[in-house]
């Protein structure tokens, strides 16, 4: 019967430092025998230290996370990976949310709050869009500010009908030759 533990952010510009010292405090043994983490989308399926710990993981033993939401990426998948894991005889501890998935009352109380946290992400999800639909209604430009003004296209069909190559064009005015034969080809 082993503790496992198993840490999860989002993008590799984020620190598992807290969820993982978190996760040691609570008994799990500083290896990667013990201890399986994931900068990574929890849309990402193929997470890979999420992979090796339901592979890792023997019956008898209990797996400790920080927060529901690292764990599944939604409420389907949450459900889906505590019920695979119930069916193996392993249970899940949720330290922030003070719940456990042994016995029935705990696996109630899992599916209720991934429900609420699946929620939760689409109220964010729909925040953000309001608020993308707003900016535009007020006239801000949404996505990247593009790469080829017009008088960098002005640039480049001037260089080109003074025989330019193309790739030179593309060096001096700093785009890709790409670019410079999207211009070329649109004129």
């Amino acid at each position: 019967m082993a503790l496992l533990g198993y840490a999860r952010v989002s993008t590799n510009q984020q620190d598992l430092t807290i969820q993982k010292d978190r996760l040691i405090k609570e008994g799990v043994k500083n290896s990667s025998d013990f201890l399986f983490m994931d900068k990574a989308s929890g849309k990402d399926d193929n997470r890979e230290g999420l992979q090796l710990l339901l592979t890792k993981a023997r019956e008898g033993d209990t797996i400790l996370v920080t927060k529901l939401d690292r764990l599944g990426r939604n409420t389907v998948d949450m459900i889906s990976i505590i019920d695979q894991l119930h069916k193996r005889g392993i249970s899940v501890r949720f330290l922030d949310d003070g719940i456990s998935t042994e016995g029935s009352m705990g696996k109630m109380v899992v599916t209720i709050l991934a429900a609420v946290a699946q929620a939760e992400r689409e109220r964010i999800l729909e925040r953000t869009h309001e608020g993308r639909r707003a900016a535009i209604a007020n006239g801000i430009k949404m996505g990247r500010k593009p790469s080829i003004t017009d008088k960098t296209k002005a640039q480049v069909l001037k260089l080109a009908q003074d025989g330019i190559p193309k790739t030179k064009i593309a060096k001096d005015l700093k785009l890709s030759r790409q670019s410079v034969y999207d211009v070329l080809k649109s004129s």
